[in-house]
């Protein structure tokens, strides 16, 4: 703004002015016009607040939903803003020329969809993007585009034993606990269903049988076919010595104990089981046509069988851990199915003998002379292979039967019982899945289908003519300890989630080209300066060495073009306390300027939250933000020609019409060093 009185305001240069600029102190290439501001919708009540919040001077704003699902008046949704309401907030951006962003619930952590228990559900997922949709349509109503923020957070999982925490430029620098790397654990679920079946421990062994393998090389002839093979040292053999799958591997007997073999396996064991099943899945993957439903059916590899390439098929060593646990339960089950059922057949055939004794029994009974009876009482002995020389009791025989009848009845419901177990083992194995390959499936999913409403969202404004540049889904990286905060974590889902968009649309028709460019359009990723901070508690090296790190992770994801908007907050790296930006210890500033290097152009969001109680309140965050980023002082000042402007170091509370007194004091109202006493007299 120019004023006729000749004085130049300093925040022209910020807002575009045609006047020349001093950017002596602005190298990093953010003005006043670039900081935004969020507001939470609930804790601020209503369209009145937000027009207040305008008029401090900030350009942008994002709106935040603090509820979800049914809102309330401390934790606002979108559903509760009604047409009035956002025709009113669209038309104050317009008049105000502002911009809104607006930010999903809080309330919504990824959309794996895993809940407090560890178990993933369809549910909670489908009312998490549910969520999302209408953030969504709330955006085209009210913003006319711009940024979706949404939190992920897809499931916990463990520090130390994460990918990029075992391998690269970083490994091993993060470690929640000092314990971590023995203790950890992993979730495996049923894909099926999401249900958590287990928790791999790492310090934790399980007992298991030692499995007969072959001690040498040497060529087995099967007498049925007579074809030969060569069985090779290491490979799993029957007691004939044939070579079997892993399926039908028998334990291994030490005749010298006089009992079956068992060992305790640990972690390393069950990482080497995984590389072995992960080659087994991948041969029997390639080897086995798609379409034999059978073999597949019964095959511990069933959930590899619609995957595209063999890349794709991996068997992690937390499923190792579960799968053998499940077969000693399948194996268990079995034994005792054999134990119960092993004289069915023999009692069966005992009945059958009985009851015909028994109606032999009551011909002679009934009908039979006295040399009847003793040629009948012959039969009936030699039936029953009894010796008795006396006819059996009617009594005697109604015994017997009832007891091999009951015991029939015991045989036959508890081996199958077992018999059933042992196949609700085996099938449960085949679905065995880590929660993170099956919660990251979800997300990609999920995330997609939120692309997809963002992109006719978009679509439909532009027709309209009212689309002021296009609705996108921006995965925030959230808390160190669930999925999604880690940068590297941040890149997949966003990535992950693009491919499956993609997919997507390629089955609607779009051509590979033009589907990858809407995906890379309507799903982006959200920076969060605050939250990379808080992994500061976690890092085993100095500070300066996790600003290094800090700073490269953020280079990389701007040189991969995912960051699509941008949280500016501080801490010192324990909690999401919200500091405004350069009061904490977050390299805030380096982290914009290397996003600016490399062509990022969006939202740039303050979102205050200790101001509000230990300040003035949260606008304190912004000029706070101007501050940082070199922005001079807003007030009138004579044009650069005619004196110098005035700097933030010289004033506190001077500003805005504020009266307070600042929180330190200089110069001459600063209190004298030299200390007396109260009656004057000089110390000695």
């Amino acid at each position: 703004m120019e004023f006729g009185t000749g004085y130049y305001h300093p925040m022209d240069r910020d807002y575009g002015s045609s006047r020349p600029a001093d950017n002596s102190t602005n190298d990093v290439g953010v003005g006043i016009k670039d900081i935004g501001m969020s507001v939470g919708l609930g804790p601020t009540p209503n369209i009145p607040a937000v027009q207040a919040k305008i008029r401090t001077g900030t350009k942008s704003f994002e709106l935040a939903f603090m509820g979800a699902g049914k809102g309330s008046g401390q934790a606002h949704t979108p559903g509760m803003y009604g047409k009035l309401q956002r025709q009113a907030l669209e038309e104050i951006s317009r008049s105000s020329q502002v911009d809104f962003t607006t930010h999903s619930s809080v309330g919504i952590m990824g959309l794996a969809g895993m809940d407090q228990q560890g178990n993933f559900s369809k549910a909670n997922r489908n009312f998490s993007i549910h969520e999302i949709k209408r953030a969504i349509e709330f955006a085209a109503d009210v913003a006319r585009g711009g940024n979706v923020v949404v939190h992920t957070g897809e499931f916990q999982r463990s520090l130390s034993e994460a990918e990029w925490n075992q391998q690269g430029k970083w490994a091993g620098k993060f470690e929640s606990h000092k314990e971590e790397p023995e203790l950890a654990t992993f979730r495996v679920v049923d894909n099926r269903t999401g249900a958590l079946i287990s928790e791999a421990r790492k310090n934790r062994k399980v007992a298991r049988p030692v499995w007969k393998i072959a001690e040498d090389d040497y060529t087995w002839t099967d007498t049925n076919t007579g074809k030969s093979y060569k069985v090779h040292k290491g490979d799993y053999i029957d007691y004939e010595g044939n070579r079997v799958d892993r399926a039908e591997r028998v334990p291994d007997y030490d005749e010298r104990a006089g009992h079956f073999r068992t060992e305790m396996s640990g972690w390393n064991d069950f990482v080497k089981d995984s590389r072995e099943m992960t080659v087994e899945a991948r041969r029997f993957w390639k080897e086995t046509p798609k379409n034999n439903k059978s073999a597949w059916e019964k095959s511990p590899w069933s959930r590899f069988q619609e995957v595209e390439s063999e890349e794709e098929i991996e068997v992690k060593p937390e499923e190792a851990y579960i799968i053998a646990t499940l077969e000693t339960n399948a194996a268990n089950s079995r034994g005792w199915a054999y134990y119960y059922g092993g004289q069915f057949k023999e009692h069966v055939d005992e009945l059958k003998r009985l009851r015909k004794a028994e109606k032999v029994y009551q011909q002679i009974e009934h009908s039979a002379s006295e040399e009847e009876k003793v040629r009948l009482n012959q039969e009936v002995r030699g039936i029953l292979g009894t010796k008795e020389e006396e006819l059996p009791s009617s009594q005697f025989i109604r015994m017997q039967i009832d007891r091999l009848d009951t015991q029939i009845k015991q045989g036959k419901e508890a081996a199958s019982a077992q018999w059933a177990q042992a196949e609700e083992a085996m099938e449960t194995m085949r679905h065995v899945q880590s929660a993170e390959t099956y919660g990251l499936k979800q997300a990609f999913e999920g995330y997609a289908e939120a692309g997809l409403t963002a992109m006719e969202a978009s679509n439909k404004l532009e027709k309209q003519g009212k689309l002021k540049q296009p609705i996108f889904v921006a995965m925030e990286n959230i808390f160190p300890e669930s999925y999604g905060a880690h940068p590297d974590e941040l890149i997949r889902l966003v990535e992950g989630g693009r491919e499956q968009m993609a997919e997507m649309l390629k089955n609607k028709g779009y051509s590979e080209k033009e589907a990858r460019k809407e995906a890379e359009e309507h799903i982006k990723g959200h920076f969060d300066t605050g939250h990379m901070n808080m992994w500061r508690k976690y890092w085993k090296g100095s500070d300066k060495d996790f600003d290094r790190w800090f700073l490269d992770k953020v280079e990389e994801m701007a040189k991969k073009k995912i960051v699509g908007s941008v949280h500016l907050v501080d801490n010192y790296g324990y909690q999401d306390e919200h500091l405004a930006p350069g009061e904490g210890n977050t390299p805030v500033r380096q982290a914009v300027e290397i996003l600016k290097k490399h062509g990022y152009k969006g939202p740039l969001v303050v979102e205050p939250g200790a101001d509000y109680t230990t300040d003035l309140g949260g606008f304190q965050s912004v000029m706070k933000t101007w501050k940082l980023f070199g922005s001079p002082v807003y007030g009138a000042t004579p044009e650069p020609g005619a004196g110098r402007s005035r700097k933030w170091t010289e004033v506190q509370y001077s500003y805005f019409g504020q009266t307070q007194p600042p929180y330190f004091v200089f110069g001459g109202y600063s209190p004298s060093e030299e200390w007396t006493l109260w009656s004057g007299v000089p110390m000695e």
